[in-house]
């Protein structure tokens, strides 16, 4: 199948879940997460169906793993003095 998605992460919190696919899809990575909303309804549930997880299609596994490793690395990572615009 042309649109067959595989497991690249899985996180026990889906906080993290969301954070890391939102890193893929800024590296080009069509990237979801699924069973999130799941694990955050029944904590307890998460060791059991493996945290939420996050799928992208098999012809970006590449660049996923690439962009994942960065993410690992810290390379997303904010500076102490980072300009993140003013207060709101």
């Amino acid at each position: 199948m042309e649109n067959d998605y595989r497991i690249i992460a899985q996180f026990l919190i889906p906080t993290e879940a969301h954070l890391v696919c939102g890193c893929l899809v800024a590296a080009g990575v069509p990237a979801v997460v699924c069973d999130d909303q799941l694990v955050q309804a029944n904590l307890l549930w998460a060791p059991a169906i493996g945290g939420a997880r996050i799928l992208v299609p098999d012809e970006f596994m590449y660049k996923a793993r690439e962009a994942l490793a960065a993410y690992e690395r810290g390379e997303y990572a904010l500076a102490e003095d980072a300009d993140v615009g003013p207060p709101r």
